[in-house]
């Protein structure tokens, strides 16, 4: 039997949230069927249960929503193959802005609030096309795409669109992203996307944070979405655009300094990706993270962005597509990880919706554009036994020890106060082939009943009978469970 012990007394960081984005897929699938749309919905953002205690889906808690480029509308020329890979925008090319635009992309942006979603965050892969050097929505000169005459006009891009989906949806967005991955070059026309260095970053938002400001808007910026989390706290192999902790929070006198710019949320964002693997690798990465976060101020980190990426020293392949528990797996002790070692505040999925034969969407969708079947796979549920349960405000606690031995496997546990403090929730993964028997133990506050929720090879947070106080947990093999216990 394995012991775990958590620290009602030692708490850790806040959690802000769990989220997903709507690129690409979104805009078709949402002029798909009303049926099948609101099915996929549910499975998205739904925190309620049928009669027997199953929950209809994962609870996210925030939406990505991403501001396209406009490079749907230039069609063939766009230079992006792929369509389903462009993306519409709001901005037209006479210069003014349509709010029916983005048809699809808006039918889940509401249907997301209408079941409680209650923070949202718009996103930027590239500026929108009337604005870059080359009138693309990829960078095809590997340099910047967006000349420094051009930021005053960028941020009142940003803002014009905040301010008119509020109007439109009544949702005003809590977070702008306007530079995704600026280390890559984003010159093949696979996606949109332009590259940034860090001095281009901090004139860019310095202009967005204006224009917020003139038009009275509350929305906060997120920088700097960064590619790999080296580059967030070393320079590595992209000189002028690594070390962003160091260029916009850490040293007041540099000239990219960020902290004191009105609107800049004291947060540092970055993605998971090429630092998973092997084990050793993910945790050192995440420590020196964490220990350079810990050193400024009110400062917290966001993992912003993930999908199963590459060939991971060779445990898992991002190709192709698969439904089941390998991949769930993986992306469990990938969050995990973010969590307990990095010490992310947020935790954040790439494509909601993916119609690709890669390890990159929580619900597959067919690859057409006005109807087609939709498949939930286990990372959706993998990471619904965070999202749905552990909600905004949740506090991790210490737990002793937080990669346990379990056979020839591991535990991976974490653990989190709820925001009214009157629940524990613990999240396990067991990796092993074999069930293992676990225990709980609580300092600072006495454990009451627990109620698991297990998803496996056949279940999907499926609800087990309750555990009282005390008493052994009996874990399926290679599943996630969630226990959310009574705190007296």
């Amino acid at each position: 039997m394995t012991t775990v012990r958590i620290d009602a007394t030692q708490p850790r960081q806040t959690i802000a949230n769990f989220a997903a984005s709507d690129a690409w897929a979104c805009q078709f699938v949402g002029t798909w069927p009303a049926a099948k749309k609101e099915a996929i919905a549910d499975l998205l953002f739904s925190t309620e249960a049928t009669a027997n205690g199953q929950p209809k889906g994962i609870g996210l808690s925030m939406w990505r929503f991403n501001f396209g480029a406009g490079s749907v509308e230039q069609g063939e020329a766009s230079g992006i193959k792929d369509e389903w890979r462009r993306a519409e925008s709001f901005l037209t090319p006479a210069g003014t802005y349509d709010w029916t635009r983005l048809a699809g992309q808006r039918w889940f942006l509401e249907a997301a609030r209408r079941r409680g979603v209650r923070q949202f965050l718009g996103f930027l892969n590239s500026p929108p096309v009337s604005l870059t050097r080359n009138g693309k929505a990829y960078a095809t000169a590997k340099q910047p795409n967006l000349a420094p005459d051009r930021y005053a006009a960028l941020g009142d891009y940003c803002a014009r669109i905040i301010e008119g989906l509020r109007k439109s949806t009544g949702i005003t967005f809590d977070y702008i992203s306007p530079v995704n991955e600026p280390q890559w070059d984003w010159s093949d026309g696979g996606q949109e996307g332009t590259p940034f260095s860090n001095e281009e970053i901090a004139g860019l938002t310095k202009a967005v944070s204006t224009s917020l400001v003139a038009r009275k808007l509350p929305t906060q910026i997120l920088v700097a979405e960064a590619g790999k989390l080296d580059y967030l706290f070393t320079t590595a192999d992209k000189p002028g655009r690594g070390d962003q902790l160091g260029a916009f929070f850490t040293d007041a006198a540099v000239p990219t300094y960020l902290g004191g710019t009105p609107r800049v949320a004291r947060i540092i964002a970055g993605h998971s990706y090429f630092t998973t693997s092997p084990h050793a690798l993910a945790v050192a990465t995440r420590q020196q993270l964490a220990s350079r976060v810990a050193t400024v101020p009110q400062l917290t980190y966001w993992q912003s962005e993930y999908c199963i990426l590459g060939d991971n020293a060779g445990e898992i392949n991002g190709s192709p597509r698969e439904l089941g528990m390998a991949p769930a797996l993986y992306l469990a002790r990938v969050i995990h990880h973010d969590l307990t070692v990095a010490n992310a505040t947020a935790w954040q999925w790439w494509l909601a919706l993916s119609p690709y034969n890669y390890k990159d969407g929580l619900v597959y969708v067919d690859k057409n554009k006005t109807d087609g079947a939709f498949y939930p796979s286990k990372m959706l549920w993998a990471l619904g036994n965070y999202s749905r349960f552990v909600r905004p405000g949740a506090v991790r606690l210490a737990v002793e020890p937080a990669v346990a031995a379990a056979g020839t496997s591991t535990l991976l546990v974490s653990a989190y106060r709820s925001a009214n403090g009157q629940q524990l929730i613990t999240v396990v993964v067991n990796e092993a082939t074999t069930p293992v028997a676990l225990q709980l133990e609580l300092a600072g506050r006495r454990l009451g009943a627990s109620q698991p929720y297990t998803t496996s090879a056949t279940t999907d947070l499926q609800p087990g009978p309750p555990v009282p106080a005390g008493q052994v947990l009996h874990l399926a093999p290679r599943s996630i469970t969630t226990l959310v216990s009574e705190l007296r």
